[in-house]
């Protein structure tokens, strides 16, 4: 990769610099109007910056090119969602079935969309679907990270028994650096502490001088530990090496991830005000975000920060955002119950 193309693909992206991604990745493509990677990297630096309409053109032109890279598909999907064009989202999922290298990453997205209105079922046979076609490519790890991503989903959702079950099968899958953090991260979150610190513990062995793993991944493992242990304090303190990194870009980054659980840290210790600020930090930042499960959860978490700090109004707001998202949700995830039972004591 050229000068240009590290700036814009790596380096900068690293750092949630996406203005500066922008700017170098339009160079890289000057230099070389075909180099497919640079275009999907104009998209998604445009995405994380909320233009949306820039990113759809850059991937038009890719197309025009007739360049062949499986990402400009998922982006245009992802743009459409982001812009909420359902026949966008239906037209691209339709084109890639049966493309090998498209398919399995395209149910990935769908799984990933649904699970972001509650649709849990659904989301779970899609992405059982991704896994399997992965497998039968013998795209093991990737498989692993489809498995490690429907654990994070559940464990979010409050389903504990799914997400250790995921987990394993990622595990069995895999032992990579994205899936020993995804998966340490369910576990975590599911309250198995044991074993999540296990898989932290080796990851800081095995990746002691890896930028992603020393700044953000583990010391995020470690906060979340910390809240099991009914340290809030501690937690906020571990996060602090993440936030220069929190915005980072990557596929597998799991962005703002840090900036989720310091919001959980600061709702523990009662300090609403402070959770707000996290929370709407994940809500403001759609673009990098896109359809992780903690872009729907950040409404929920936001309305119970309100609630702490007593501002009532805002917390029926909140709440009422992440139940208009969810109403047509699946009845029997556990936090969708929770939030139907605090919003009712609001009234």
């Amino acid at each position: 990769m050229a000068p240009h193309g590290l700036l814009a693909g790596i380096i900068y992206p690293a750092f949630g610099e996406y203005e500066k991604s922008v700017t170098e990745a339009k160079i890289a493509i000057r230099d070389e109007p075909d180099f497919d990677i640079g275009y999907s990297v104009l998209a998604s630096s445009y995405v994380a910056l909320g233009s949306m309409d820039e990113a759809e053109k850059v991937v038009q032109r890719a197309f025009e090119r007739k360049l062949q890279n499986p990402y400009l598909a998922i982006e245009r999907y992802e743009i459409a969602f982001l812009k909420g064009n359902r026949m966008g989202m239906e037209r691209e999922a339709a084109q890639a079935r049966g493309n090998p290298g498209v398919e399995d990453w395209m149910s990935h997205s769908e799984a990933l969309v649904l699970a972001y209105s509650g649709h849990l079922k659904e989301a779970r046979k899609m992405s059982q679907r991704a896994a399997d076609l992965a497998r039968q490519a013998n795209q093991r790890e990737t498989a692993a990270l489809y498995e490690a991503d429907a654990a994070l989903r559940e464990a979010f959702f409050g389903n504990a028994i799914p997400a250790r079950q995921k987990a394993t099968a990622a595990l069995g899958l895999s032992k990579g650096r994205d899936v020993d953090y995804a998966v340490a991260f369910a576990l975590g979150f599911s309250g198995d502490s044991s074993q999540s610190k296990t898989l932290a513990d080796d990851l800081s062995r095995r990746f002691s001088e890896d930028t992603r793993a020393v700044f953000t991944y583990i010391p995020t493992l470690h906060a979340v530990l910390a809240l099991n242990r009914k340290e809030p304090s501690k937690a906020v303190d571990l996060l602090q090496a993440a936030i220069p990194y929190e915005l980072a870009g990557g596929s597998r980054a799991h962005k703002l991830y840090p900036a989720y659980v310091r919001g959980e840290a600061y709702l523990i210790s009662r300090q609403g005000r402070e959770a707000a600020v996290e929370f709407q930090k994940i809500l403001d930042h759609r673009g990098i975000v896109i359809s992780e499960p903690i872009g729907a959860m950040a409404h929920l978490q936001l309305g119970r920060a309100f609630a702490i700090s007593g501002d009532i109004a805002k917390a029926r707001a909140a709440y009422k955002d992440f139940l208009t998202l969810w109403k047509d949700a699946d009845p029997d995830i556990p936090i969708l119950k929770q939030a139907k039972a605090e919003y009712a004591k609001l009234q």
